[in-house]
């Protein structure tokens, strides 16, 4: 069935006259319909999808299509600006605003000939790990609707992973990508900072640490969005062992014993695989770091919320709050901050002598949809970020990660993290390619076709 296809297999269904766009614009529009009641994964879908793809069907019966990518179907993050369609980003004001243009990730998808088929649904101002706000409600994930995908990036994979999309781009800022991609079974890469070049999208309320990254069902549909997305085409280079540094848990930071068992066992597939693997701590200091880490969002709320009132006049009460409390921190306070971030990054730079680091993708599975984060992880109580503890650090450093699913064959799926020096994208997609598993169908009703 073509929805089940993923893009790499579609382009080659188009090349050889197998499919069309059309035929898959339309089998997902059907799936759409079925299956969105129960996911809620877009907050907007394109009116123009099918036109798009009689347009890019012809262009493939003339032998001429227009890029690497002419007739996939993509769902972009709702914080992310593309012409025709809100970029909502959770608010009821963004909501009512249609832009014209597309941000530079999202124009060169469109260069690329991506249709984009809608916005996924995300968290307002995509600063939670759960995917539910008062304007679009509540997303859920395909592989039991009663959990959440994660966030904020939760729209985006719960529309891939049940197959309303091919594909997708969303943004990670602290985790928003490779948590939401572990929990859903996809392949999601967060890039080092400058890897995707960015402009003409909304504020970004978490300093440079959020940047946009590709999703999807195949580690080699990840190589090619990457590569149309970064502007660096895709290249063989000499495949070698890496020295690869595996942190199973931080210190003081509880991790649910199932995803221990699986990172145990994607560390021995690492190994098997020929890699140096060691059994490690985490080489950093992170305390002051995680002490003031929301005080980052608090206070990019704040800012923008001064520049575009009309928005932080309908936003959710505690984001509200939130902004309060960011305009209270001082100009020094703030420093403080950028003084930890900057030590962070210099102590990163070679990655401790490592070539990568390897951790679970999160300390939690999947919780109910609707609450913001598991309450307690393996008995232990935590606080809204204790099931992302693995993730924010990368940003902060600014290096890139991939999120991969590990081998577990049954229930939830589970995502493992691999972190890499500055422009290591590629190299890390090299490292784990022989130990990934496959995608794996989560089993809702389906539709013909």
């Amino acid at each position: 069935m073509i929805w089940q296809d993923d893009c790499t297999a579609l382009l080659a269904g188009f090349a050889e006259g197998r499919t069309t766009p059309v035929a898959v614009a339309e089998t997902l529009s059907a799936r759409i319909e079925a299956l969105e009641p129960k996911l809620n994964a877009y907050s907007a879908l394109s009116d123009t999808l099918l036109e798009e793809a009689e347009a890019s069907t012809r262009r493939w019966a003339a032998g001429a299509p227009n890029g690497p990518l002419d007739g996939v179907p993509l769902v972009i993050k709702d914080n992310l600006v593309s012409a025709g369609l809100p970029a909502a980003w959770g608010n009821a004001e963004l909501a009512r605003r249609v832009p014209t243009h597309d941000e530079r990730p999202v124009a060169a998808l469109r260069r690329a000939g991506a249709l984009v088929v809608g916005k996924g649904n995300t968290p307002e101002f995509a600063v939670e790990g759960f995917t539910d706000n008062l304007t679009f409600g509540t997303t859920r994930n395909p592989f039991d609707p009663e959990l959440t995908p994660g966030g904020s990036s939760g729209g985006v994979v719960s529309a891939i992973a049940a197959g309303l999309a091919a594909a997708g781009a969303g943004t990670d800022g602290g985790g928003s990508i490779r948590r939401p991609a572990g929990y859903t079974g996809l392949y999601g890469l967060k890039p080092g900072i400058g890897h995707v070049p960015r402009g003409g999208g909304l504020a970004q309320v978490l300093l440079d640490f959020e940047v946009v990254g590709p999703m999807a069902r195949s580690l080699r549909d990840l190589r090619l969005l990457d590569a149309v997305m970064s502007g660096v085409p895709e290249s063989v280079a000499e495949k070698r062992p890496a020295r690869i540094l595996c942190v199973e848990m931080f210190e003081g930071a509880p991790c649910d014993p199932v995803i221990r068992a699986e990172f145990a066992d994607t560390v021995a597939a690492l190994s098997s695989a020929g890699h140096q693997v060691e059994l490690g701590a985490f080489p950093h200091d992170l305390s002051a770091l995680n002490a003031v880490w929301s005080r980052i969002g608090e206070i990019g709320l704040a800012s923008y919320f001064k520049r575009d009132p009309a928005v932080a006049g309908v936003a959710a009460p505690k984001y509200r709050d939130m902004a309060e409390r960011g305009a209270q921190v001082s100009a020094m306070d703030f420093y403080a901050i950028l003084d930890e971030v900057f030590a962070l990054r210099q102590a990163a730079r070679d990655l401790w002598g490592y070539d990568a680091i390897l951790t679970p993708a999160s300390a939690a599975n999947p919780w109910p949809a609707a609450e913001s984060h598991p309450p307690a992880i393996d008995g232990q109580a935590v606080g809204p970020r204790g099931h992302a503890v693995y993730t924010g650090w990368v940003n902060a450093a600014g290096l890139p990660a991939l999120a991969f699913p590990a081998t577990v064959g049954s229930g939830l799926p589970i995502g493992m993290q691999i972190v890499g020096r500055m422009g290591s994208e590629r190299a890390l997609m090299d490292i784990v390619e022989p130990v990934v598993a496959p995608f794996r169908w989560p089993d809702l009703a389906v539709t013909p076709g």
